[in-house]
């Protein structure tokens, strides 16, 4: 599993003309699933994610988490996340999860995640043509991998 961490001032993600969640400060997760991936890979990255210390304390250094400021966070399903370049200029997508199988692993990452935190976590919707508008702070973007932890 692979989540690009963007943290914002805001963001919003919309389908068809209307707004189907939105956050202000926190961090837009764009979630990527793939075929092994299982609930331990939904575990390791939300207790990461919720840890990691990329917000500013009162000495303006990145060291608080999300559970430390209460910050939101908005996920959204992004199965380009697993593209493949290799052949030619046309990504491939292959390694990513069929929807059967991601679709349910995703809402259970959005839930655990929402558990976490003790709030509602607000997505897209799986599978639909989303825009997505969001004001990076920093700019602070992490890529993290449940496959290759660092």
């Amino acid at each position: 599993m692979r989540v690009l961490v963007q943290r914002v001032r805001e963001a919003s993600v919309t389908v068809d003309g209307q707004i189907s969640g939105q956050i202000g400060v926190g961090l837009l997760l764009l979630v990527g699933i793939e075929a092994p991936d299982t609930r331990a890979d939904s575990e390791w990255l939300v207790k990461k994610i919720s840890q990691l210390r990329i917000f500013n304390d009162e000495n303006d250094v990145m060291n608080r988490s999300l559970l430390d400021t209460g910050g939101e966070v908005l996920a959204v399903s992004q199965f380009t996340l697993f593209a493949s370049t290799k052949k030619g200029n046309r990504p491939g997508y292959s390694r990513a999860a069929r929807p059967e199988q991601s679709a349910p692993l995703f809402d259970e990452f959005v839930q655990l995640m929402s558990q976490t935190l003790g709030k509602p976590v607000p997505t897209g919707i799986f599978g639909a043509d989303m825009q997505v508008a969001l004001v990076n702070d920093g700019p602070v973007t992490i890529w993290l991998d449940s496959h290759a932890p660092e």
